[in-house]
């Protein structure tokens, strides 16, 4: 196990959080035509939640426009309150068992060829909710032959048997974001451990050889390009194949500071340096988030 990571040295209250100017490669369009709008509407037909709302993800338009969500489920109030992070925190209410049928059928009413899955954490729960990923993953084989499943999962507090009901039911694609580099573990997210997620990347592979299994980092946080190639370096030998990595954009002024912006050519840099130390696929832009071309790379890996 490694070491637990060091104290940040970078302190938001130390740093100007005044809102820096976006760049011109930052700025989205926002898309809203006929296919945003039935993906909305089946969205709010089945009271369903999607990171795509709760953690303003940049894509929306381009996703929802071609179809695409990621859902996530367990309900919108999550356990920890990670300071890059939109989403609600707080106390949750009790699992909604019937949220697995819900989103099966919103997969099949989109007809979906990938669906991605996601959730808050649920670390008053011992399993961290891991039952409701499994009985999902089996609905959407039952009501979408020949859908890919990605399960984007929580550290379920490095809890191996929460990681085994999930790979029990046999999704193709096992990711777990690390988010950032161990230095910044403590001041980003408090709640989590990095050793939690060698726990849970490490195992996966383990327990399902023959699953992808995926991970990603944003950056701007105040890391460096060598932490985040170490952090890469990590990311290989604990057996993730997929790598994604993306600009952190801050939710408003209350959530952790950018420090800076990364150039386009930086991210460039970073995948190539990816492929290099031997992952299968590496997504590195700046609006690049872990659900991005999911369903792409499944497809071009030949998975």
């Amino acid at each position: 196990m490694p070491k637990s990571p060091t104290r940040a040295r970078v302190n938001p209250n130390k740093i100007d959080t005044t809102p820096k100017r976006r760049p011109p490669w930052i700025r989205v369009k926002m898309e809203k035509g006929e296919n945003f709008r039935e993906t909305n509407h089946l969205i709010h037909t089945h009271s369903l939640h999607t990171v795509c709302q709760e953690a303003m993800c940049p894509n929306q338009g381009e996703c929802w426009g071609s179809k695409t969500a990621t859902f996530m489920i367990l309900g919108d109030v999550c356990t920890r309150a990670c300071k890059f992070c939109d989403v609600k925190h707080g106390r949750p209410g009790p699992v909604d068992w019937d949220e697995a049928e819900r989103v099966a059928q919103a997969v099949r009413g989109m007809g979906l060829g990938h669906a991605v899955i996601t959730s808050v954490n649920r670390d008053s729960r011992p399993d961290g909710g891991a039952p409701l990923f499994a009985i999902l993953t089996r609905r959407i084989r039952e009501l979408q032959p020949g859908c890919s499943v990605e399960v984007l999962i929580p550290d379920f507090q490095g809890s191996i048997e929460a990681l085994k009901m999930v790979l029990d039911a046999r999704p193709d694609v096992l990711n777990h974001n690390v988010e950032t580099v161990p230095q910044l573990f403590r001041e980003v997210q408090p709640q989590g451990k990095y050793a939690h997620s060698q726990t849970i990347l490490t195992h996966a592979k383990k327990l399902a050889p023959s699953t992808l299994t995926k991970s990603g980092l944003m950056v701007g946080l105040g890391e460096t390009i060598p932490q985040v190639k170490r952090t890469m370096h990590d990311l290989r030998a604990w057996g993730v194949d997929i790598l994604t990595i993306g600009q952190y954009l801050q939710p408003s002024r209350r959530h952790y500071p950018i420090i800076r912006y990364y150039h386009p050519d930086e991210f460039a840099e970073l995948k190539e340096f990816g492929l290099e130390i031997g992952f299968r696929w590496v997504e590195s832009a700046p609006l690049v988030r872990s659900s991005y071309h999911a369903g792409e790379c499944v497809r071009e890996i030949g998975y």
